[in-house]
This record gives C-alpha cells, structure tokens and sequence, in this order.
C-alpha cells in the first residue's frame, strides 16, 4: 500500500471517522478528491468537484485499483455518505438543487476541511485540527439548515406539510398533491408519495393492507396513491417528467402490484405540460387518464366509452 494511503487513513481516524470510513477504500476516495497522487504532498491538496465514477476512474490511474462497476453504490453508501454527513465533502456546490438520481450529482472537499488537510504532517496541524473539530458541529447545523430550506413544500390535502427533496420531478409531485388532488380527489386519502431522496415519504402500509394492497418494498411503487373512500377508488398517479408515462408495460407491473386492492384502480400519468406530453403519446397506455399541470382542470382520458374511473 503507498505511504500516501495510509497517511489518508490516519488523518481519517484523528478526523474521527470510524474503521469502515477509515479503510484502504475511503483513503483513496479521500485523495481523489483531494487530487492527491503518490509521492504529492498534503499541502498540495486540491478541491475538485467529483463523482462517483470520476473517483474511481482516479484511483484506477493513480493507485492501479481498479474498483468493478457495482463498487460505485458501495462507495456511495459507505465511504461518501458519511463523508458528507461529517461535512468533510459538499454535495452539488454547483447545483445544491440538483435531484438525488442525477448524474451530475458530485462531491468537493469542504473549504474549511481543506485549510486543515493541507497542513497535515506540519506542526501547525494539531491546533488547526482541535479548531475544526470544535467548529465543525456549526458548521454541519448551518449547513443542514440551508440544505432544509431548500426542499419543496408540498400542501397535504388535510393541510399538513411535507418537503420533498429538491429538484427533479418532485415539483411536479407538488402540483400533483395540491392541484390533482385539489380538482379530482378532494377529501381523498393520500397513502403514498414517492420522493427520490426518501422513497417512502409517505407510506400508510396499515390502510393500504385494509384494502388487501401489500407492498413489496423491492415493488416499484407509483409516485402517488390517494384512496377515494366514497367511490372506493385507488388513484395510482406516476409523475412522468423523467421516467415515462404509464405505458402498457408500467400498466402491467402497477396491475401486478396491486392486484388484490378491494379498490377499483384508476392509473393517471402526469406531466408538466402538454408540449412534455406530446413526446410519449404513442406510448401511454389505453384505459388510463393523462393530466398536465400546466392545464390542471382538465383530464385527457385514454379510453372512448368512459370517463375517469376504474375499468
């Protein structure tokens, strides 16, 4: 193992992260984002904005380990989660709304940790590391507070709130919560709402059970499901702006999903606008509802003989 290597691996321990955070893989994704090769010195360290692939394409080439294609999630849950969750890395300086599926999503050494990283092996690094460390729970509240801002409120019909996290589709869910349900399922129960951060945002598992509904946890869920209890009607709506409309496919895997609800199924793709729309037409799936929410009083029905309702 280079020299370099195991001295990211102290300086890990003395910054506190634990032996998992500590090993052979999170030094090396330390000094790849620290663009720190064999032989450089710490005071050479640099902050370059990374990714995931670009970390590992860096310690292929500069400390021959070549990582297999599915070690990226492991990086991202082991080593890069805890680094950022210790404020050690940013996420998305650039783009702090960019969407957690995203793959621009990157990670940059914090320019606080970075004054003190460079000085690491000098004499001055134990004053400028006790500082950090007494400084870094602010930091991280700060930080956690801006962060906080920055998601989107949604409007629950019972008046509650709930924040998603920022950017992709979830301000189409926004509209989806608030104007769908605003216009088409007033008074409805919410079970479910999907947020690419958080996957189960909202989950009522008892209620869905009630109805005969079981959620496998590696099912892919809709992005909504409200239950209409008057017309005893299950809305299944997915937010297409990025993955699609419900398509015969979708149709199939959401009928196998919820194949023993008690509840009629209503299956709703929802865009953005009609001009977004216009790009899948020839794929939504016939016996199922469309709505825009640039145009969100009205409802395009992919059927003939009906109108909104389960078949």
């Amino acid at each position: 193992m280079s020299e370099i290597v195991e001295e990211a691996r102290r300086l890990l321990g003395l910054l506190g992260f634990d032996r998992e955070r500590a090993n052979e893989r999170s030094a090396m994704t330390l000094l790849a984002l620290l663009h720190l090769r064999p032989g450089d010195s710490w005071s050479q360290a640099q902050a370059p904005m990374l990714g995931t692939r670009a970390i590992m394409d860096w310690i292929a080439k500069h400390y021959g380990q070549a990582y297999a294609p599915n070690t990226r999630e492991t990086i991202r849950r082991f080593t890069l989660h805890q680094f950022a969750a210790a404020l050690l890395v940013e996420q998305n300086p650039d783009a702090p709304d960019r969407p957690v599926n995203s793959p621009k999503w990157c990670y940059q050494v914090h320019t606080r940790a970075l004054d003190v990283i460079r000085l690491f092996g000098t004499a001055d690094f134990p004053d400028a590391l006790a500082a950090y460390l007494a400084e870094r729970p602010g930091l991280k509240v700060a930080y956690d507070r801006a962060r906080e801002m920055r998601r989107v409120p949604v409007t629950l019909p019972g008046g509650g709130v709930l924040a998603l996290s920022p950017g992709g589709q979830n301000t189409l869910i926004k509209a989806m919560v608030e104007d769908f349900c605003g216009y088409y399922a007033p008074g409805g129960q919410l079970l479910y709402v999907g947020d690419a951060d958080a996957k189960w945002a909202v989950f009522e598992e008892r209620a869905l059970a009630e109805l005969g509904v079981t959620v496998d946890s590696h099912g892919k869920m809709p992005d909504l499901v409200v239950y209409l209890q008057d017309r005893n009607w299950l809305l299944l709506l997915e937010a297409a702006s990025s993955h699609g409309p419900v398509d015969a496919k979708r149709h199939g895997e959401l009928s196998h999903l919820f194949a023993d609800s008690t509840a009629g199924l209503v299956f709703v793709s929802c865009f953005p606008s009609r001009a977004q729309m216009r790009k899948y037409l020839a794929d939504i799936a016939w016996e199922t509802e469309v709505w825009c929410a640039d145009n969100p009083t009205h409802l395009i029905h992919f059927n003939g003989d009906r109108f909104l309702g389960p078949y």
